[in-house]
């Protein structure tokens, strides 16, 4: 069982059932979320359907370019032969 599972993320020849399989439960994951009641939100940004995937999408992508600028142009990343 396990090792179909591993199968199945580490083997390319699934690679097409693995991205219909992703965008299927995304799919379901935002249609989820207009079925949400808003009655009592705080920030108007709260009742807008799908603002936290999106805020938390945009987050993670702005971790990652701003680490990746830190690291090759901040001087943060070295060598791999640096301590040699």
């Amino acid at each position: 069982m396990i090792a179909k599972i591993v199968n199945f993320f580490g083997d390319p020849t699934y690679r097409k059932r693995r991205w219909r399989l992703f965008i299927v439960v995304l799919a379901l994951i935002a249609g989820a979320d207009f079925l949400v009641p808003r009655a009592h939100v705080e920030f108007f940004w709260d009742a807008i359907p799908g603002w936290a995937a999106m805020f938390g999408f945009v987050s993670c992508v702005l971790i990652i370019v701003v680490s990746k600028f830190l690291g090759h142009q901040g001087g943060l990343m070295k060598d791999e032969d640096y301590y040699e």
